[in-house]
C-alpha cells in the first residue's frame, strides 16, 4: 500500500478535527500552544507544515500573527478552509512536507512541522522533510517537529490490545529490543528519542526543548474527558510539572522536539 493510499483511507474515515478538541486531546494541543508562545512575538511569521484541518493555523491567524500553511491531503484542506474565518492572515495550500517547492528559503520565525514525520517512513523522506522544514525557516527561527512514541505504542498495541498475538504484524517488531517498524498500512511511524537525535544529528540545530506532549493522557482516557474545570487545571498544572522531566518524558503518546537554527 502506498503512503498516499494509506493516509487517503486514513483521514477520510476519521475525524482529527475532533481529536484536539475533546478535553483528552486538548492536552497535546494546550501543550504545543503553550511551547509555540514562548517564542511567538508581534510581527512573526508562521509556517505550519502538514496543517490538517488547521486547528493550529487557525488558532495563531486569529490571535493576529500570519500563517501559512501546506497540507498534504485534500480532504483536510476542505475541512481547513470551511473553518477559516473573517479578518484571518492565513493561506493554505496542497503540498507534501518532503518536498515544498513553491516556498523560498528562509522565510519564517516559527515552523510547524506537527503531522508529517508521523507518515514518513523511510530515512529519506524523513530526512527530507526534515530538511524543508529547517530550509525555510530563518536563522534563529524556532521549528517545532512531533514524533508518535514507540514505546506507548508498545503498551497500547502490543498488550492493551493484543498486537503482540497477531502474526500479521511480527515482521514489524523486534521481539529483543521491543522496535516497532511501520509501513503506510500502519499509517503511523514511530519514533524513541534516540530515533529523533539521530535524525537532528545531520542538521546544525540548537534544542530548546523535548517535550512529552500528552504523556499518560491516552490511557487515562475518558477520565480526563470527564473532568471538571477544577480537576482539570490540577490535572494540566501536573502535566505541565513533567512533561520535561528526563524520568518521566518517555511516558508519552506524542513527543515535540523543539529547536532553533543555527
Amino acid at each position: 500500500m502506498e503512503r498516499m493510499e494509506a493516509l487517503t483511507n486514513y483521514y477520510t474515515t476519521h475525524n482529527e478535527d475532533a481529536r484536539l478538541t475533546a478535553k483528552r486531546g486538548m492536552v497535546e494541543f494546550l501543550t504545543t500552544i503553550h511551547y509555540v508562545e514562548k517564542y511567538l512575538k508581534p510581527g512573526m511569521r508562521i509556517l505550519e507544515i502538514g496543517a490538517g484541518t488547521g486547528r493550529y493555523s487557525h488558532y495563531f491567524a486569529q490571535n493576529g500573527y500570519e500563517v501559512d500553511a501546506v497540507e498534504l491531503m485534500e480532504c483536510n484542506i476542505e475541512v481547513f478552509k470551511a473553518h477559516t474565518e473573517n479578518g484571518e492572515n492565513i493561506t493554505v495550500q496542497q503540498g507534501d512536507a518532503v518536498n515544498l517547492q513553491n516556498i523560498d528559503s528562509d522565510q519564517y520565525d516559527i515552523t510547524l512541522l506537527l503531522g508529517p514525520m508521523y507518515h514518513l517512513y523511510t530515512d529519506k523522506d524523513k530526512l527530507a522533510a526534515m530538511s524543508e522544514a529547517i530550509r525555510v525557516t530563518k536563522k534563529g527561527g524556532i521549528v517545532f517537529a512531533s514524533y508518535c512514541n514507540n514505546d506507548i505504542t508498545v503498551y497500547h498495541f502490543g498488550f492493551l490490545r493484543g498486537g503482540f498475538n497477531n502474526k500479521e504484524y511480527h515482521d514489524l517488531i523486534d521481539f529483543e529490543t521491543f522496535k516497532l517498524s511501520s509501513t503506510p498500512k500502519e499509517v503511523f511511524a514511530l519514533y524513541r528519542q534516540e530515533d529523533v537525535n539521530e535524525l537532528m544529528s545531520h542538521f546544525n540545530m540548537k534544542r530548546l526543548h523535548y517535550v512529552g506532549t500528552d504523556m499518560l493522557t491516552r490511557f487515562m482516557g475518558s477520565t480526563v474527558d470527564e473532568m471538571d474545570e477544577k480537576t482539570y487545571e490540577m490535572y494540566m498544572k501536573y502535566h505541565f510539572c513533567i512533561c520535561e522531566r528526563k524520568d518521566m518524558v518517555g511516558a508519552t503518546a506524542h513527543m515535540l522536539d523543539i529547536f532553533r537554527k543555527e
